[in-house]
């Protein structure tokens, strides 16, 4: 009976372990989105959660420092400063007047400390004014052969 007991409660102890990380987990893995302007609604444990802020880059705003980047995000005609700390590089399309959306916390000093950067810049996959919006079927054979 007593291996039973020590099997028991060996089992037991795994399984409240491992609850209790999933638990730990699931916390520290929610994100919630946010727009520049509802940052200023924000009170209390709000602040400390891990969010994400769409916006649309602000023309110049871009500054590559040692090892951070600063930029604006701007939406609804507030603005948020934001320094990205994230280890990957920047995607291609990070550029002013870019959508980007930046995921991590806001900072003590009003910035917003981004660890995950976003970005797509809509106007490059716009169809072209007047066309079909598609590729005609002849489209990728070579001309003139």
């Amino acid at each position: 009976m007593k291996k039973q007991a020590k099997f028991g409660v060996g089992i037991f102890v795994i399984v409240a372990s491992m609850g209790f990380l999933a638990w730990l987990g699931y916390g520290e893995s929610k994100t919630y989105y946010h727009t520049v302007a509802e940052l200023e609604t924000l009170k209390g444990s709000s602040l400390s959660q891990r969010m994400r802020v769409g916006g649309t880059v602000a023309v110049g705003s871009i500054r590559h420092l040692s090892g951070r980047v600063d930029f604006v995000l701007e939406g609804e005609g507030k603005a948020l400063p934001v320094s990205y700390i994230g280890a990957d590089p920047l995607p291609d399309t990070f550029i002013d007047k870019s959508q980007a959306l930046v995921e991590g916390r806001p900072g003590p000093d009003g910035r917003f400390v981004a660890e995950v950067v976003q970005a797509k810049c809509a106007s490059k996959y716009e169809a072209v004014p007047g066309g079909k919006g598609g590729a005609s079927p002849g489209s990728t054979e070579p001309k003139g052969m």
